[in-house]
């Protein structure tokens, strides 16, 4: 039987933010992490999915978050910017009715701004380990009340060198806090770390279950970022996508590509978590009734939506976590109709796309053909189509 959020004990602010999020059963890591967690309990889990952490580890987290104490709380330690940005995303969601405060901190950017924004006050630091080490030795930062870390791709952060990173930050935290400790794979220096932070950690393996989608055409084409729009264009100028969801990582990017291509089409809106519950429904009832045709939207979108018709859907972006992969194209191919997904890939992508072809005996096909402007002519609309051996595999 699947297990629901609304079982669980915890307050009522935190299950009306997932609610709105769309979150109603449990990924299988979420029904055998959250309990434990709750509980006070460290724990290491193993979900090669790599799907429904963040939600695993932050309710029970944003649950032990006194938010009127003006200390760092928590940290979560990520391997890289777009994590980071990611994870302290989906925190504010999940805290947002208790006014839970979440900063995201990482390399590549200047260090100013977050020492201006640890002024105030944060109870969820996200981060990279480079980074957090630069604000502790700075003195911008400090974890001494800090009572839950979460190393999430624990297995990436080794491989990248982070071991002593890892461990200096870690020791700046108290002996006493609860720890989690999340990894696709579990190879010797991910248990020696454990077993150097952790105490007594329940273990937590979350096996590769095979996803059925058999009635879905799996498509993806490599292309270099700045002409994934191209190449959206000319998909959606196909007469075979009569409905499509379009699915972008984040908010700022869901409206940035919307806003685009609103600018030469009509039948385009978008759906995603800064926008107020009237505006997503708006939405949601012009893609039902036809009167817009394409839904760009985030993995807000991809849970609990159920809307008939969906011919195809769009990867823009990749998911890196690899079930929401699955969620976001089982919008399409739905009460035994057939459906289409393809996935526009750029080559720092490959990655999260493999992750995504080991969870599926179901072959993903290479879509060669480039998206040059020789291939394009008009449609009768004056959006941009392509030539017709590249639309058979649309349809």
């Amino acid at each position: 039987m699947n297990q629901r959020f609304e079982q669980l004990p915890i307050k009522g602010e935190i299950l009306r933010g997932l609610k709105e999020l769309g979150f109603n059963q449990m990924f299988p890591i979420q029904a055998a992490a959250i309990s434990p967690l709750l509980e006070g309990r460290d724990v290491i889990g193993q979900a090669k999915t790599g799907t429904g952490k963040t939600a695993a580890f932050g309710i029970p987290m944003i649950e032990q978050i006194n938010s009127h104490e003006d200390s760092v709380q928590a940290i979560v330690l990520v391997p890289t910017r777009e994590l980071a940005q990611q994870v302290a995303s989906d925190l504010k969601d999940f805290g947002k009715y208790l006014n839970v405060k979440v900063l995201a901190v990482y390399g590549g950017v200047p260090i100013y701004s977050q020492m201006e924004a640890l002024q105030n006050t944060i109870h969820i630091i996200v981060g990279t380990p480079g980074r957090l080490i630069d604000h502790l030795t700075r003195g911008t930062m400090l974890l001494d009340r800090v009572k839950f870390v979460v190393l999430d791709e624990a297995d990436r952060m080794l491989d990248m060198g982070f071991r002593d990173e890892m461990d200096f930050i870690l020791s700046r935290t108290p002996e006493e806090r609860q720890t989690a400790m999340f990894s696709a794979t579990m190879p010797d220096e991910v248990l020696t770390l454990a077993s150097h932070h952790m105490h007594m950690p329940e273990e937590i393996f979350v096996s590769k279950d095979e996803i059925s989608v058999e009635d879905i055409d799996q498509l993806y084409h490599m292309v270099d970022p700045e002409r994934k729009y191209q190449a959206l264009c000319s998909i959606m100028g196909q007469k075979a996508v009569t409905r499509a969801l379009i699915f972008c990582s984040t908010k700022h990017g869901a409206e940035r590509l919307a806003e685009r291509l609103r600018r030469t089409r009509r039948d385009v809106a978008a759906i995603h978590g800064d926008l107020t519950q009237p505006q997503r429904e708006r939405a949601l009832n012009d893609f039902r009734r036809g009167q817009i045709r394409f839904l760009v939207a985030t993995d807000v979108a991809s849970r609990g939506l159920d809307i008939d018709g969906v011919t195809h859907v769009v990867n823009y972006d990749v998911p890196n976590d690899p079930l929401l992969y699955f969620h976001r194209i089982g919008r399409t191919g739905r009460a035994g109709a057939s459906g289409t997904a393809v996935t526009l890939v750029s080559h720092r992508e490959m990655a999260d796309l493999r992750r995504i072809q080991n969870m599926t005996s179901v072959r993903m096909r290479e879509w060669n053909q480039p998206f040059h402007s020789r291939t394009h002519r008009a449609s009768s609309d004056g959006n941009p189509t392509l030539n017709s051996d590249v639309t058979q595999n649309l349809r």
